[in-house]
């Protein structure tokens, strides 16, 4: 029989709370799938936001559009943006469709006006 002296137990027991703390970060630290995917709420907002893009163009090409038409038009995709740029990505899933989706549009030289970098600004300081 081996004799435990307290040395022993002690390196045992250390390595064992180690092995615990090490095992449990690695868990909680691991985003969940539902958090790696974009909420409902965002995809909402950013097929909103092509619908209004989309409406928009359509609105300027269109033969016998008025300027109300694309003025009204115009308004749409600028309030579907600005809620997109404003919308609080907490999750991980959220932060990179929103920044995936947010750079396509700043590409475009569309992501200009100094509403869009107060809204993202705003959506990255949470409540308080």
């Amino acid at each position: 029989m081996s004799r435990m002296n307290r040395r022993a137990l002690l390196l045992n027991s250390a390595s064992a709370v180690i092995a615990s703390t090490v095992a449990a970060s690695a868990f909680a630290t691991k985003p969940r799938r539902e958090d790696r995917e974009p909420s409902r709420d965002l995809r909402a907002l950013i097929n909103a936001h092509k619908a209004a893009y989309a409406a928009f163009g359509k609105a300027i090409h269109e033969m016998g559009g008025s300027n109300r038409d694309h003025d009204r038009a115009s308004r749409a995709e600028e309030r579907a943006l600005l809620a997109v740029c404003a919308y609080p990505a907490v999750r991980e899933g959220d932060r990179r469709s929103k920044a995936r989706y947010l750079l396509k549009i700043e590409a475009r030289g569309e992501l200009d006006l100094a509403e869009h970098m107060q809204a993202l600004l705003r959506s990255t300081m949470g409540e308080g």
